[in-house]
């Protein structure tokens, strides 16, 4: 046994899983392994049976969960070479609303012959979207109830959270509701697995069902009025104790200590989501501080010292983030994901063999060309709705568009428009937070985006006209994850405390601060107030085009359903 002492955070994404080993010493990165979710995200079909899943489905395999620790975690142990006596914890973090049914044993119904076919007994991934009718309905109900918690969600919950989900297998498959013996996040069902008991997060409770720390779930009318099934759901299939970050749920199983080269009783944190793991391990545990993971999507965090009304925030969680404070979350559904779908289904077969020639791959060939224009200059302007709108609308039937083009329009311009929506949509989501109280005064970002394109950081300065800072590692979420580990060992055992501790010795940013450029702020401003009329008109229903396109959509669908 040696004098340094570790802690694994697993941070699991939307297709594979990543295990690192942390020194608790100053937080540095030991090793790392990824493994690829063998089943991938399930939106066509599911893996056994030939038959296609419903509009915006998106399925996961709970055994590509399990995959994770018995590849990524010995393989990081091998690669370090530490003794496993000396790494004390383990926590992860997940995406998040990702759900399943499980049933008595903690097993989920999809392993279950008898359900297997059932796509509503598989783990319903964050982006399922399919829930969408009845979070429509249940925003309507609560508010003609006028149920206090709506204020809390930005006055909507979205198709991504839970209740929403439980109710569409309420409403489709009563009889998977009905086998279920409880309806659990993803992350809680991991760290159920390894501890051998189910402890439910306050994080997840909080951000995603509807759970508060004073008032609990909401009443059991109001479930009733939702589905008469649903009336004792908070009692019977969401219930337990919630426990607040960095509670040890339990220690490591013999059963799965051996195949992850692990020591068994080691300290096992309770689950987190992947964003929010991610705002200690940068050293955020103030207010005024917005931090922003950016991948496929952003997750925008930011603590307050109260409870404030905010439109469109994903909710507002006491002790949510870090303890003693409002933990506060926005988001955008799609921002990497938007410049990948950009290069894979929009780029010229030219731009490849220039990216090729140049030695470069294609986001790398239209950053460095983008970067040649003057804000203004490409005379485009794009709605970053791709994947619907997070915040701070709230609505999923969204989509995107570019406004501008011409004959003469290149790639690299409309991949600049694109960068350039993302960071509006970040203002936007700012500006309300501001406005309501809530102090937003520099910004924090990590994730994979933010180590991988310079100028869409420094559009991101401009646009908000805040500083930005850069993580030091592009695992943060990890890192959070297992400094939660180390919170839950507790300093006796080598770790710490508070995460408050943790934070002092671990967090992580780079000495290079990103700040804005006051010429292009100032034209910059001039595009957001048109940004700003795009938004309103086509989001706030003086034109809801993009909603009747997408009936039409369906309704042709269908009609070749039927035809087939």
């Amino acid at each position: 046994m040696g004098t340094e002492k570790y802690s694994i955070g697993i941070d699991y994404g939307t297709q594979s899983g990543r295990a690192v080993l942390v020194r608790l010493q100053d937080g540095m990165e030991i090793a790392e392994h990824v493994t690829e979710y063998r089943h991938g995200v399930m939106d066509v079909k599911l893996p056994h049976l030939d038959k296609a899943l419903g509009y915006e489905w998106a399925l996961q395999h709970p055994m590509d969960y399990l995959d994770v620790l018995r590849q990524s975690v010995p393989a990081v142990m091998q690669a370090a070479g530490v003794d496993p006596a000396d790494v004390i914890g383990l926590g992860i973090d997940f995406t998040a609303c990702t759900i399943l049914p499980v049933d008595v044993n903690l097993e989920p119904l999809c392993f279950d012959p008898a359900f297997r076919d059932n796509p509503h007994s598989w783990v319903k991934l964050w982006k399922h979207h399919a829930a969408q009718e009845e979070a429509n309905k249940l925003n309507d109900i609560a508010g003609e109830r006028g149920e206090e918690f709506l204020a809390r969600y930005g006055g909507k919950i979205s198709s991504e959270w839970m209740i929403p989900k439980i109710w569409q297998i309420a409403d489709e498959a009563p009889e998977i509701y009905e086998a279920a013996d409880q309806f659990i996040e993803a992350t809680d069902w991991v760290i159920s697995q390894l501890t051998g008991e189910l402890k439910r997060n306050s994080c997840t409770a909080g951000y995603k069902a509807i759970w508060h720390k004073q008032d609990g779930y909401p009443t059991a009318d109001f479930f009733e009025s939702l589905h008469p099934a649903m009336r004792d759901l908070a009692d019977t299939k969401l219930r337990g104790e919630v426990y607040p970050l960095g509670t040890k749920a339990g220690e490591l199983q013999d059963s799965f200590a051996a195949s992850m080269n692990l020591s068994p009783g080691i300290a096992i944190a309770v689950g987190n989501v992947d964003a929010h793991a991610a705002v200690p391990a940068m050293g955020v545990v103030t207010p005024g501080k917005l931090v922003m993971a950016m991948g496929t999507s952003i997750c925008h965090m930011l603590l307050g010292t109260e409870e404030r009304t905010v439109e469109g925030m994903c909710g507002v969680v006491e002790d949510g983030i870090i303890e003693g404070y409002y933990g506060y979350e926005a988001g955008q559904s799609a921002v990497g994901d938007i410049f990948g779908w950009f290069v894979d289904e929009q780029v010229p077969a030219y731009v490849y063999r220039q990216a090729e020639a140049a030695g470069q791959n294609v986001h790398q060939w239209l950053e460095e060309r983008a970067s040649t224009y003057r804000p203004g200059e490409t005379g485009l302007l794009a709605l970053d709705w791709m994947n619907g709108n997070r915040s701070v609308l709230v609505d999923t039937e969204l989509s995107g568009m570019v406004l501008g083009l011409t004959l003469a329009t290149k790639p690299e311009e409309v991949y600049r428009a694109l960068l350039e929506a993302t960071a509006f949509g970040t203002r936007k989501i700012v500006d309300a937070f501001h406005q309501s109280g809530v102090a937003v005064e520099e910004l924090y970002a990590c994730g994979g985006l933010p180590q991988k394109n310079k100028l869409l950081m420094q559009i991101f300065a401009d646009v908000t006209n805040r500083p930005i800072y850069i993580a030091d590692s592009v695992q943060t979420p990890a890192v959070g994850a297992a400094m939660f580990g180390a919170v839950a060992a507790g300093a006796e055992a080598g770790g710490y405390d508070s995460i408050l501790d943790a934070a002092e010795r671990m967090a992580r940013v780079k000495e290079e601060v990103i700040q804005p450029i006051p010429e292009n702020v100032e034209i910059y401003e001039l595009i957001y107030q048109e940004y700003n009329t795009l938004h309103d008109y086509f989001g706030r229903g003086a034109n809801d085009v993009m909603k009747r396109l997408k009936t039409i959509r369906s309704q042709s669908e269908r009609k070749l359903t039927v035809q087939k």
